[in-house]
């Protein structure tokens, strides 16, 4: 159906995993571009190589003026950005007691400043033309908590937090600017890849349909809600875990 067609996108992470499947979801539905962000340059150049709509940018989404600087070069090339996905983030697990300053500060920064620098960004440049859809990757550790996880947990509930503030924000004068969020849960990743089998098995017993997420699953729900489809949806948590239970 080429959902996206004409459509510009930009996809934090985008190098691989979930931003990855993301991005290739988009560039399957004939976005015009779709900007693939992330530190991985070398990762990135092989995401180009497969799609001639694809642009990799590598952009540290902690660096404001780095930012800066994109977000005016996309809006002078298109005049627009239709679609942001903020999908970056990072984990430095400890428990609360061994937790370092540094570990907390590193995972704040990325994934809930490095969400607020990215769509303070780009969402003037939507609510100028009057439409977008913004897309935030959350998580069930952001709804429920994980042992281990105290930094990473508070930047997903910031992550909804600012999804629900956005919602109404970006919309009170009148712009057709959706803000939703995705939760996933546990997805093959990979990261998840390289965690013990004994582990992995525990994670399964605890989710209804019995096994682990694939990264397309959450690039679909992602494409839905950027998507015209969901085009009276916004505010809104959608969690992706087959059903986990906690």
């Amino acid at each position: 159906m080429n959902r996206m067609k004409g459509k510009v996108c930009v996809v934090t992470g985008g190098a691989r995993g979930i931003g990855l499947s993301i991005v290739t979801k988009m560039a399957n539905e004939e976005a015009k571009v779709v900007y693939a962000i992330d530190m991985n340059g070398e990762a990135l150049k092989e995401v180009e190589k497969e799609f001639s709509n694809v642009k990799g940018y590598v952009l540290d989404v902690t660096d404001r003026n780095s930012i800066k600087e994109f977000v005016e070069n996309v809006k002078n090339e298109y005049g627009k950005i239709d679609v942001l996905v903020n999908n970056a983030g990072v984990t430095r697990d400890a428990l609360i007691q061994k937790m370092s300053e540094e570990d907390w500060d590193f995972v704040l920064n990325v994934n809930l400043k490095g969400v607020f620098n990215m769509t303070q960004a780009i969402a003037p440049i939507m609510i100028e033309n009057g439409e977008g859809n913004i897309v935030n990757i959350s998580s069930i550790v952001g709804e429920r908590g994980n042992i281990g996880q105290t930094n990473y947990a508070a930047t997903k509930g910031g992550v909804i937090s600012m999804t629900y503030t956005w919602a109404k924000e970006f919309a009170r004068k009148g712009a057709n600017v959706r803000v939703n969020a995705v939760a996933p849960g546990f997805i093959k990743t990979p990261m998840t890849e390289k965690m013990p089998e004994k582990v992995l098995d525990a994670i399964t017993k605890k989710v209804t349909l019995g096994r682990m997420g694939e990264s397309s699953e959450v690039a679909d729900a992602v494409f839905f809600l950027a998507s015209d489809e969901a085009s009276y949806i916004t505010g809104h948590v959608l969690s992706v875990n087959g059903g986990t239970i906690l």
